[in-house]
C-alpha cells in the first residue's frame, strides 16, 4: 500500500492510497501525518487503518499516470546518511584526492567507524515532488543527482514508511574541501522526494529494494546505473538511531540511506537533463534539472 497526494480538477491537494492493483482511492486526511495520527489515536497499524478507510470507497476514475502528483509528504527535514555504500566511499575518495582512482581518504574511516555521517539536506520549502525542477547550483562544474531510498519517520524514529529522494550533490565543491559539505549539499530545488510513500507494515525485506538511475539528454539515456539496499553497509535503525541522539526530530522526517549509483567520473548534469529514479515498490521520481540562474526566483 502507498500513499500519494495529487491535485485534483480544483487545484485543491488530495491525500490518496494507491493499492498494488493500481487503484486510487481519495481519503479525507488533510496530509499523511494527519493519516498516521489517527490510526496511533485508534491503536490500529497504518497499513489496516487504509485498507479499512478504502473497503468503504470507490476508487477514482484516472489512473495515477494522469495526475499531477505533489511530494507524498511536506517533511520538516530531509536529512541524509553519507557514505553507506562501498561505492560512494570510492567516489567520495576520487573527488578529494585530485581524482586519483583507489586513493584512500578519511572517508574510508567514515565508512568503518561506528558513528555514521548524517548531515541535514533540506527543509520543505528547499523539497520539491515529481516532475518539479531540480536546480543546479551556478558555481559548479560537477553536478550529479544521487539515488536514495527515504525512510519517513516520526519524532521517535519509528519508520513509517519509505519513498524516493534525490540528493542533488556537487562532487567538485565537496571534494575541494569536507567543511563545503552543506554548499555542495543544499541550495533551492536541490533535494526531490517521491511519488509516494509505502507503507513500512506492507515491506517484507526493506533491504531487498531495486535501485535504478537513468538520465536522459535530448531524449536519449546518457547514464543509466543499478543496485540494491541489500549492499548498504549500515541497518536502517542505526541510522535512525544517531539521528535523534540529542536531536529534535519533527513528525514527518525524511532520512535518506545514502547512494549507491554514481554517474561516470566524466558526466556532469546539464541544463534541461531529466533524471528518472526508481526503486522497486515505491515507482519512479522523475525531475528536470535546470541551470537556477536561468529561473526566476520565488518573491
Amino acid at each position: 500500500m502507498r500513499i500519494i497526494c495529487y491535485l485534483n480538477e480544483k487545484s485543491v491537494p488530495v491525500l490518496a492510497a494507491l493499492t498494488n492493483e493500481g487503484l486510487i482511492y481519495s481519503l479525507p486526511q488533510k496530509d499523511f501525518l494527519e493519516l498516521a495520527q489517527q490510526a496511533k489515536d485508534q491503536s490500529i497499524s497504518l497499513l489496516h487503518f487504509v485498507e479499512s478507510a478504502i473497503s468503504e470507497l470507490d476508487p477514482i476514475p484516472k489512473p495515477l499516470e494522469q495526475l499531477s502528483l505533489l511530494v507524498p509528504i511536506e517533511a520538516p527535514e530531509v536529512w541524509a546518511a553519507g557514505v553507506t555504500y562501498e561505492k560512494s566511499r570510492d567516489a567520495r575518495n576520487y573527488e578529494t584526492t585530485d581524482q586519483i582512482i583507489g586513493s584512500a581518504t578519511f572517508y574510508d574511516k567514515v565508512y568503518d567507524a561506528k558513528r555514521p555521517e548524517i548531515f541535514l539536506k533540506s527543509t520543505a520549502a528547499r523539497t520539491v515532488g515529481p516532475n518539479d525542477k531540480v536546480f543546479l547550483r551556478n558555481d559548479s562544474k560537477w553536478q550529479i543527482p544521487e539515488p536514495e531510498l527515504g525512510l519517513v519517520i516520526d519524532s521517535r524514529g519509528e519508520i513509517l514508511g519509505y519513498t524516493i529522494g534525490n540528493d542533488m550533490s556537487c562532487r567538485d565543491i565537496e571534494g575541494e574541501n569536507p567543511l563545503y559539505l552543506p554548499q555542495a549539499k543544499i541550495w533551492r530545488n536541490s533535494c526531490s522526494i517521491g511519488p509516494a510513500i509505502l507503507l513500512s507494515e506492507a515491506v517484507k525485506n526493506p533491504y531487498q529494494f531495486e535501485i535504478t538511475c537513468r538520465i536522459y539528454r535530448n531524449g536519449e539515456i546518457v547514464v543509466e546505473g543499478r543496485a540494491n539496499t541489500r549492499q548498504l553497509k549500515r541497518k536502517f535503525d542505526e541510522l535512525v538511531s544517531y539521528l535523534l541522539k540529542d536531536n529534535q526530530i519533527f513528525n514527518g522526517t525524511v532520512l535518506l540511506t545514502g547512494t549507491c549509483i554514481v554517474p561516470p567520473n566524466e558526466f556532469t548534469l546539464a541544463d534541461g537533463d531529466q533524471i528518472e529514479i526508481e526503486i522497486s515498490d515505491i515507482g519512479v521520481l522523475q525531475n528536470t534539472a535546470r541551470l537556477a540562474k536561468a529561473v526566476v526566483p520565488n518573491l
